[in-house]
């Protein structure tokens, strides 16, 4: 890629992000491209789809949960990594409402932009959830995509503002569910 066209989607990305945060995930191309100072059509050269914009803004947070997955793995007790990480992935999601609705799809869609970075995503977590079940800190009938879907779940309740105060406490309900330990660590465990 050229340097102008290197420059030049930073520039979309860094204008999107707010917009996304401001609006969700159904913001309109036309807004971004809008506040971008560009026409529509150079946003879509760059980014063809709504869900590729959202991709590629979502694809370095995704790379970032993975990283930090693997790097708890090695800094803290199974039970406490679990629930860290959950609590990190429940809070990164409600920075853009309508992800975790977006994000559910993609896991089951290959052909959407965001598949592979879900998936991998969702495997991080499953191999926290195993190395927890390994050591008997969390239940063993549980499985990577209840994982997912319980993120989802958390996620959509801290976006819904009847329940957003009701967020932490649900995240902690859900994070002693998970767990088998007696005294097992809340969701503030960072």
């Amino acid at each position: 890629m050229r340097a102008d066209a290197v420059k030049n989607r930073a520039h979309l990305l860094a204008v999107a992000r707010p917009a996304v945060a401001a609006h969700g995930i159904d913001v309109s191309m036309r807004d971004v491209a809008r506040r971008a100072n560009v026409g529509l059509a150079t946003l879509l050269r760059h980014f063809p789809t709504r869900e590729a914009l959202l991709e590629a803004l979502l694809h370095e947070s995704f790379e970032a949960l993975t990283a930090r997955a693997k790097g708890l793995t090695t800094s803290r007790a199974s039970a406490e990594a679990l629930v860290t990480w959950v609590s990190e992935c429940v809070a990164w999601t409600t920075e853009y409402r309508g992800v975790t609705e977006l994000m559910a799809a993609a896991i089951d869609d290959t052909d959407s932009a965001l598949h592979t970075s879900c998936v991998t995503l969702r495997a991080a977590g499953a191999g926290l959830l195993t190395r927890a079940q390994e050591a008997k800190a969390a239940r063993p009938d549980i499985d990577g995509d209840d994982l997912f879907a319980l993120i989802a779940m958390l996620a959509w309740a801290g976006d819904q503002p009847a329940l957003a105060s009701r967020a932490n406490r649900l995240l902690d309900v859900v994070a002693r569910s998970l767990l088998t330990e007696r005294d097992a660590p809340t969701s503030r465990a960072t």
